[in-house]
């Protein structure tokens, strides 16, 4: 007997388009086992290139921080406030070009776009070794932070193009992962760059060496990102049609080149795009403040200098930890992203408080405060997640997006400010402003999933629709016209993840 083909259904699933005949869902076409190995394939070529990427992106935007402990303030000449500016212009940057690059993502292919401000940023990223004072410092650091705002926001909307909703939270858990290991990577690699015997300084050379690591990167990111799965060199053209299809079929949201004025107001007037705003805000702040100054803080503990990057290893890990648990948290239980948000907001408030209230002799125990403080960032994925499932429209989510990374940038470059240095090592008033941040964050996180909730039973009363997974399924696999956009305030039986 002749072997079944995937590719073959694909074709009669064309053949009766053409013919007239009623659309059927996508994925049904393919078997179950089917689905699942073109899956793991594209599990295999797409993830591995987002996770690398976002863990260079991480390891060239915290390099400063690597530095801090290295001489730069004595090289430089940064005194009073110089160094908070020169780290919160990173951010300036990228809110000043977060709107921007939303628009950019609509009118050019998506792939091609990320690769290129890789590169760009890599050379950048270089350049800091070469600067001679704060001005040169300071503009070096905008100019990233205006090349680097393309990633998240650009992996995120990545995600959403090849997967479906249920699988949002995941595929953005495995690739936000690689700030954690970026963290592990960029200690160690810094460790090492530090015994080069050179007359150039070693936080120069930290520059030098990440910069030419992500260039080198980031030919292989332009070789081997595809823009749309329609495009993707490992998959058929049957194949990239199927998984588009998979993809778009929940959230009636294609790729678009024409930008959409509606979406964008639509957007803007959302009152669950400023709750994610707020949420990104206050977990940003602390985010600011320990990219900048957690070596300095930890160092205040007692540490020598490379000790400090030793005993910040296992904040890497536990960062790790945080992300994989919260991923596999949100990827089995349902109804459990917000949720599983609000409760590590809760754990880096329990590590802020070990850091500030233990007495100061007692380093070991404020050091695993530090520890548990970056439990946080593992929301950060989980809210991308969020955007990437719950907010329809091609237009409209890049501009949810832009609105989040703007909170972002917002909240890091606030976060430096809050380390006077009048107050070392102990940084009283940063710790309070930083509690206080992620009390707004835990609050703005747990309204936003009451109001999905609301949405959600005003829509299923209004349609007179059960509250069971089975009939909830039926409606968010609603059958569309191919390339159909529309936002989930126009289509009425969208249903929102929590």
């Amino acid at each position: 007997m002749e072997d079944h083909k995937p590719d073959q259904d694909i074709e009669v699933l064309r053949g009766e388009k053409e013919k007239g005949v009623p659309e059927v869902k996508t994925t049904a076409v393919l078997n179950h086992q089917d689905e699942k190995a073109l899956m793991r394939k594209v599990d295999r070529h797409i993830l591995p290139l987002m996770f690398t990427a976002y863990m260079l992106q991480y390891l060239d935007k915290t390099a400063l921080g690597y530095t801090a402990i290295f001489g730069i303030q004595e090289s430089l000449d940064l005194v009073g406030d110089h160094y908070s500016w020169s780290s919160s212009a990173f951010y300036f940057g990228f809110l000043v070009a977060s709107y921007p690059v939303s628009v950019c993502f609509v009118k050019f292919p998506i792939g091609k776009f990320l690769s290129i401000s890789f590169i760009i940023w890599a050379v950048i990223v270089t350049c800091h070794g070469a600067t001679s004072n704060f001005a040169g410092l300071t503009t070096v650091r905008v100019l990233l932070g205006v090349f680097e705002s393309t990633i998240s926001p650009g992996l995120s909307l990545v995600t959403s193009l090849w997967y479906k909703r249920s699988e949002h939270a995941s595929r953005h858990g495995i690739w936000f992962a690689g700030n954690s290991i970026s963290t592990i990577f960029g200690g160690l690699l810094t460790y090492g760059i530090v015994h080069i015997n050179s007359s150039i300084e070693s936080w120069r050379w930290i520059f030098i060496i990440f910069g030419v690591i992500t260039f080198l990167y980031g030919i292989l990111f332009i070789i081997c990102l595809p823009d749309t799965p329609h495009n993707a060199r490992f998959l058929t053209k049957e194949e990239g049609e199927f998984i588009h299809q998979r993809a778009q079929q929940e959230t009636h949201t294609a790729v678009s080149y024409k930008w959409s004025k509606s979406q964008c107001i639509e957007a803007l007037i959302d009152p669950k795009t400023w709750l994610i705003f707020v949420y990104a805000v206050g977990s940003c702040i602390p985010n600011g403040g320990l990219t900048s100054f957690g070596s300095i803080v930890i160092a205040g503990f007692g540490y020598s200098t490379l000790n400090t990057l030793l005993v910040s290893l296992p904040m890497s890990v536990f960062t790790f930890f945080w992300v994989a648990l919260a991923t596999i948290i949100t990827s089995k239980v349902r109804k459990s992203r917000c949720i599983t948000t609000a409760v590590l907001v809760l754990i880096s408030l329990a590590g802020c408080l070990m850091v500030a209230e233990i007495d100061p002799s007692k380093k070991v125990a404020r050091l695993a405060g530090m520890w548990f403080f970056p439990a946080y960032s593992a929301g950060v994925p989980i809210i991308m997640s969020i955007i990437a499932s719950n907010v329809a429209g091609y237009t409209k989510r890049t501009t949810v997006s832009a609105v989040m990374f703007i909170g972002n940038c917002t909240g890091n470059i606030i976060g430096p400010f809050l380390f006077f240095s009048n107050e070392m090592p102990d940084y009283e008033s940063a710790w309070i402003g930083i509690m206080i941040s992620l009390a707004g964050a835990f609050i703005s996180i747990l309204v936003l999933r009451q109001l999905f909730h609301f949405q959600n039973q005003r829509r299923d009363s209004q349609q007179k629709v059960k509250l069971d997974p089975e009939s909830r399924e039926a409606i968010e696999t609603e059958v569309v016209a191919q390339d159909k956009d529309e936002t989930d305030w126009e289509n009425q039986n969208f249903r929102y993840y929590l």
